[in-house]
């Protein structure tokens, strides 16, 4: 029997890659880059390969992991880089959102839930894959554009990851007036760096986890899916 008081709004918080993505990003952008010769393979490969795997593990500190592929844009202006991030997304990205990702999104918006997409990836990368799967609101990292109108290859503010997702989406709701108490919250994602958000959500499902948040979610009582 109903109280009388009307129901809270929804929100609905996706990460990216590995959760929503089959594969990462920021490694797809890079081997991307390689492929047109827009980043010395010999020089660059093995320490992208580095960086995903202190991702995976935990190890690696906020601010290099992000500054490390934001420094990928350095040098070229936004609408230089836009031909190249276009392509990018059509080849290496659409393929890699599987139909039931594309459902799941597609069935919050269809609740009228307010959707949004919180990754450590940059947001120039990954805006047209927010528009790609429907989602109207993207929390991201930010990179640096200096005087010439280039992205200088620095982060702007604190990286979008572990607790600045938290940190960045209190940010976005307060610039609407909103709290994330206000809602019925549900975030979804696939690693143990997301824990914080995770924890604060009224509601966590694990996607495709990693070890560690598999371990997590059995202990915590989350639900666990695949999307695969």
């Amino acid at each position: 029997m109903s109280d009388g008081t009307p129901p809270r709004p929804r929100l609905a918080l996706f990460d990216l890659d590995h959760t929503l993505l089959s594969g990462d990003s920021d490694v797809l952008w890079c081997d991307f880059l390689m492929q047109h010769g827009l980043l010395d393979r010999g020089e660059f490969q093995a320490r992208n390969q580095a960086m995903e795997d202190a991702y995976r593990a935990g190890t690696v500190a906020t601010r290099d992991f992000c500054g490390f592929y934001v420094a990928t844009l350095a040098g070229r202006s936004p609408a230089e880089w836009a031909p190249w991030r276009e392509r990018f997304v059509q080849e290496c990205i659409a393929p890699r959102l599987p139909a039931a990702a594309h459902a799941l999104v597609q069935g919050h918006l269809a609740d009228g839930d307010t959707v949004v997409l919180t990754t450590a990836t940059n947001r120039f990368i990954t805006e047209p894959t927010a528009r790609h799967l429907g989602i109207e609101h993207l929390i991201g990292t930010g990179c640096e554009i200096g005087a010439d109108g280039r992205f200088t290859g620095a982060l702007q503010g604190e990286p979008n990851m572990r607790e600045g997702k938290l940190l960045h989406l209190n940010a976005w709701l307060a610039a609407r007036g909103e709290r994330l108490g206000d809602f019925d919250s549900v975030a979804y994602s696939d690693s143990m760096n997301d824990l914080p958000l995770l924890s604060a959500a009224g509601r966590a499902v694990a996607v495709d986890p990693d070890t560690r948040l598999r371990a997590e979610a059995r202990v915590r009582g989350w639900p666990i899916l695949s999307l695969r």
